[in-house]
């Protein structure tokens, strides 16, 4: 039996604990109150004979309590009860000394494999996570009421991000970058002024991402388009200077031709400052900036010709990649690619599709960018197309007091998440019974959701300029309040949930993909986006029902469910819990039923949702890729593609890559062992970046140790 302590940590049961306790609360009392030594050791033993794999152990104080109360010891429980208390205050006075000296010595593995992002034996990042586990004991112990905490722990809910909780900081956003480029901003208490050119505009960008970054806690997310008029300025300047430099004497073509060399070079050299500012700065939290370019080209764009140029530029270096320490071009893992599927560009004959035949190389290459059909999504919010924030989460519609829709500028507060398997689990197949449990454990999210918002009310402007007074989000006065962006819908609080599939086997013996399974599947999610709408209409907060992406969430439930409930065949077995909505991935199904399957419960998660498919040897692909690509246009919202095809630099073997007897990864071809010259992506974990050592040195990649 395993017993998990109040800092979430998992140990052996231990009788002797329980002895020692009830031996020293006899010692407290007269002799006549005190119980015999057979008995304690009983109660010992009672405890131990409950058949559970998991306890808390507060649920063991409890049942030693109760077991003196039966015994008539009066007297010795409350003075049990006194003991109890007292090791509380002790605990609350410190209880985060062994994991942050545990994480200093490289010892604390759930800390340092949480985020495969971070490297956490570097001193710089080993500095956010120790901070982060003071905001996790402190969020656990005082700030969150006892029951969210104990939901927790249970395994009944996930409260996102805690170990930033402490700090007015919020989620993801849409940094309002169109804004701050065309009007200025201030970082470092240094104005910094409207770009001249392409080049400059670049950098401002990346610095504006790296401050935003270092002051909130999730991603950050920029809309492209906004550089058009900077390169059309570069354009004009060089084509100014180059008639001046030629004193009358070049023709309009040669002009042309030479302002368009320069500004070619200029427009590699800008996107070039994107991709390795972004990959090579660190933000305060230890990591790259975690940021999204959202490629959208716009019929009515002024700009449209340069944006156009850009986005090429830029899938023709994410194409190439970037080099490693060994000289490899690697697939890097920052910036995202979100690119969108419009009328001119979905391979149908559109005058943008070149572009996306270059995105299609790109996604078989290195498996960005990730597609949203502008079709779909103007069916699904209100005629507008707009980013994802960094965890692909979405804003719901909102107008401004001119009645204009506005995306950019907004932000997410946080996120909550509801383990649907366990509810299923509990209720053992009676439906009476998950209804009621559902409403109770929407609730509990409900109350840890309006926490996050909470804790963000009366926050000051000045906790973060970037943000608050020079444009990323507002440009309030210093010492103005942000509360009226936490109003009105303006920014989302999030419901995620887990889970679909194991919830519909339980409920109903199916997958939710048969006609019996998928009738419930959407009856319980169209249940959890009226309950959001629900929230909403009550409070007037922007509650959104949102299909998490946390990969790592998936096994965190299914560990849990494991260890209170045991091995149930199909569910808790797996190891994981299914992402969402999605299929199984082990149902046999093919690639254009899934999207259209799951595309049903895309437009109920209006607070984001993304699908995926995996296409095997993703590099041979580039057919079916297209025809996927034309199919996400017309049929689902979000879409990417994975592959389980690994790939060798020093060889060319496009295969997957082994793990030899010696533990280490091997070319089963060429039999290289360095693993930086080698690919071994794999995307259900989310990890596109280098491959490197974990900090066991147990010659592993991160992404195997996460999720394989």
């Amino acid at each position: 039996m395993k017993v998990i302590k109040r800092d979430g940590t998992t140990v052996d049961f231990d009788g002797s604990k329980i002895v020692n306790a009830i031996r020293k609360a006899n010692a407290a009392v007269e002799p006549q109150f005190r119980i015999e030594e057979e008995k304690i050791k009983g109660i010992a033993d009672s405890v131990q004979h409950q058949h559970r794999m998991r306890l808390l152990v507060e649920d063991i104080q409890d049942m030693v309590e109760h077991s003196l109360m039966d015994a008539n010891k009066f007297e010795l429980a409350k003075a049990y009860i006194i003991y109890r208390y007292q090791r509380a205050l002790v605990r609350k006075a410190n209880t985060t000394d062994e994991s942050i000296l545990s994480l200093i010595r490289n010892h604390n593995k759930d800390v340092m494999e949480e985020n495969s992002n971070k490297n956490a034996v570097m001193a710089a990042t080993q500095r956010d996570l120790i901070a982060g586990e003071v905001s996790k004991d402190l969020t656990r112990r005082l700030i969150l009421p006892e029951k969210i905490s104990k939901a927790h722990e249970e395994g009944v809910l996930h409260f996102h991000d805690a170990d930033y909780f402490i700090q007015p900081i919020f989620n993801c956003c849409l940094i309002n970058i169109g804004d701050m480029l065309d009007n200025g901003t201030v970082m470092n208490g240094k104005l910094i002024e409207s770009p001249k050119s392409f080049q400059v505009a670049c950098t401002v960008m990346t610095q504006i991402i790296a401050s935003v970054a270092s002051s909130q806690y999730g991603g950050q997310s920029v809309d492209i388009c906004h550089l058009g008029k900077y390169l059309r300025r570069s354009y004009e300047k060089f084509k100014e200077n180059i008639i001046a430099n030629g004193g009358g004497k070049l023709d309009d073509a040669t002009v042309e031709r030479l302002t368009d060399e320069r500004l070619r070079y200029e427009l590699k050299g800008g996107v070039q400052t994107i991709q390795y500012q972004i990959n090579t700065l660190m933000t305060t939290n230890g990591q790259s900036p975690f940021v999204t370019l959202f490629l959208n080209l716009k019929e009515d764009d002024p700009y449209l010709k340069e944006n156009a140029m850009i986005i090429e530029e830029i899938l023709r270096q994410r194409l190439q990649g970037i080099k490693n320490d060994k000289g490899v071009y690697v697939t890097p893992a920052f910036p995202k690619l979100v690119y969108v599927l419009d009328e001119h560009n979905c391979l149908k004959g559109g005058k943008f599709d070149y572009l996306t035949r270059l995105a299609v190389k790109c996604s078989a290459k290195r498996m960005y960018p990730d597609y949203i059909s502008a079709k779909k999504m103007r069916e699904n919010y209100a005629g507008n197309v707009f980013s994802p924030m960094g965890c692909r989460s979405f804003l719901s519609p909102w107008k401004d007091e001119n009645g204009n829709y506005k995306f950019e500028g907004r932000f997410n507060q946080g996120v909550v998440s509801i383990n649907l398997p366990q509810v299923a689990i509990v209720a053992q197949g009676d439906e009476k019974k998950f209804w009621k449990l559902l409403d109770e454990r929407l609730e509990l999210c409900h109350q840890a959701l309006l926490c996050r918002h909470e804790a963000l009310k009366g926050v000051k402007s000045d906790v973060s300029p970037i943000h608050w007074q020079y444009g990323a989000i507002a440009r309030l006065k210093k010492g103005e309040t942000i509360d009226r962006f936490l109003m009105n819908g303006y920014s989302t609080l999030s419901l995620g949930y887990i889970g679909v599939y194991e919830m519909t086997k339980l409920m109903k013996g199916v997958s939710h993909t048969t006609p019996e399974g998928e009738k419930f599947a959407v009856k319980v999610m169209e249940y959890l986006r009226a309950t959001c709408e629900k929230w909403k209409a009550d409070s007037g907060l922007g509650f959104a029902l949102y299909g998490t992406p946390a990969e790592s969430l998936c096994y965190r439930f299914a560990r849990i469910d494991k260890e209170r409930f045991g091995s149930i065949e199909d569910v808790t077995d797996k190891g994981y819990y299914t992402n969402s909505y999605h299929v199984d991935v082990r149902e046999p199904i093919d690639a254009f039923r899934k999207f259209t399957f799951e595309s049903q419960f895309q437009k109920i998660s209006s607070g984001g949702a993304i699908s995926y498919v995996e296409i095997p040897n993703l590099r041979h692909n580039t057919e079916a890729i297209e025809e996927l690509v034309k199919f996400i246009y017309d049929n689902i919202l979000y879409a990417e593609f994975n592959t389980k095809s690994d790939y060798c630099h020093v060889c060319g073997f496009d295969g997957e890559i082994i793990i030899n007897d010696d533990n280490e990864w091997e070319c089963p071809n060429c039999h290289n062992k360095d693993h930086a010259l080698m690919n071994v992506t794999r995307r259900t974990c989310g990890y596109l970046g280098e491959n490197f050592w974990n900090v066991g040195k147990t010659k592993e990649i991160k992404a195997r140790v996460l999720h394989l």
